[in-house]
């Protein structure tokens, strides 16, 4: 069977698209707009001025790029704005929260990849439980042309679904190796993605985001796997050349090969529970014929890449060549492994949801999620958050 599995250009099925379907008006509001911020304060000012329409505070956590201040001078700046600016650590871990996910053998096979969108997202579902709320929206700070229009039918659809999100189809949001594939001409579908996803956090079953590469698609699996995972419209992103490092596809091939691979197997196994799809894909010769066929197909892309004539061609050649060789060293032994394990943790994620202990006020639930306080600012906020 897994012989007839291989990756699919689109995952098409696994939606269900309501972009242009009756949508009745929701019966709770947003409680607020979560950014995982990395870039420059000045990527922000399009979500600022969105939050302040829809007057839904913010919460923008900080890192990297990001200056907490900056941020604060531009949510003042737009009348009607109000956030919560957190900075978070280079070196932060949430507290009584380890992960059978992070281990060293995971991190070497996604080519020690670095990233904390994961732990910042985490962050975010964790601030909302611990605060009460039952409606929250992931908004990446790369976002574009995201209406109130579109937030409010999104809001909507959140009163009878765990989760819905948006599709980024300008800048397409894809690997790098999907990227190549649509170089060379091949068809390339996008899926909806954490850029832009609306989340009901006081869903029993509430996932959280491991660290790799597609962790949103890990986060939303059950819902993709039952087929009913909301599209609600589409959004653009900042342009940037997915062929620039090279390393980068290195870094992608882990998650990349271990979610394609199982949402593969989602489309094959249509009416199947999830428990028992998580079953087959705990099989080494499914993941020993998935990463043939995958490595099959990033050769038909370098072979067809070889005549054409694009500037980019030659980076994007380079850069199969580093998936291909992180793909070759994957052992089919270690994503049966990495699956096992991420059950283990959101089996212990959930655990510790149901014994969070709700916090009276964004400080004493910073606390508990051990940050360093944060800044209350804007239209009705009254002093920083310490």
């Amino acid at each position: 069977m897994s012989r007839q599995i291989g990756q699919r250009h689109s995952h098409a099925s696994l939606l269900r698209d309501v972009s242009t379907s009756a949508v009745p008006p929701s019966r709770s509001r947003l409680d607020a707009i979560v950014v995982p911020a990395a870039r420059p304060a000045s990527a922000l000012q399009n979500i600022i001025e969105l939050s302040a329409a829809l007057s839904v505070p913010l919460v923008v956590l900080c890192s990297r790029q990001t200056s907490g201040e900056q941020v604060r001078e531009r949510v003042e700046e737009c009348f009607g704005a109000r956030a919560l600016i957190v900075d978070v650590p280079s070196d932060y871990q949430l507290p009584e929260q380890s992960y059978a996910t992070a281990h060293p053998t995971f991190l070497k096979a996604s080519a020690d990849r670095s990233s904390d969108l994961s732990t910042k997202r985490n962050i975010g579902l964790l601030l909302a439980r611990l605060r009460g709320w039952h409606k929250i929206l992931f908004v990446d700070d790369d976002i574009s042309h995201l209406r109130p229009y579109d937030v409010g039918r999104l809001t909507s659809v959140l009163d009878r679904n765990p989760v819905a999100s948006m599709i980024t189809r300008r800048f397409p949001d894809n690997s790098v190796v999907c990227h190549a594939r649509r170089l060379a001409g091949f068809d390339q579908d996008i899926f909806v993605s954490g850029a832009v996803l609306g989340v009901q956090v006081q869903h029993p079953e509430l996932s959280f985001f491991p660290d790799v590469y597609n962790e949103d698609w890990f986060f939303f699996a059950r819902q993709a796997a039952d087929r009913h995972l909301p599209k609600v419209g589409e959004v653009r992103q900042l342009d940037y050349l997915p062929f620039y490092d090279p390393q980068r596809a290195a870094r992608e091939e882990f998650g990349d090969l271990l979610a394609e691979g199982l949402y593969a197997l989602f489309e094959s196994t249509p009416g199947w529970h999830f428990d028992d799809q998580l079953k087959l894909a705990a099989s080494r010769s499914y993941w020993r014929d998935f990463q043939q066929i995958r490595l099959e197909m990033i050769q038909e892309t370098l072979d067809k890449l070889a005549p054409a004539h694009h500037p980019h061609v030659r980076s994007a050649e380079k850069s199969l060549i580093e998936a291909t060789s992180q793909a070759s060293a994957i052992d089919a032994e270690l994503c049966v492994d990495y699956l096992e394990a991420w059950q283990q943790d959101e089996r212990r994620w959930q655990k510790r949801l149901v014994n969070l202990s709700p916090a009276s006020s964004d400080r004493y639930a910073l606390a508990e999620l051990g940050l360093p306080g944060g800044i209350a600012c804007g239209y009705g906020a009254e002093a920083v958050v310490r």
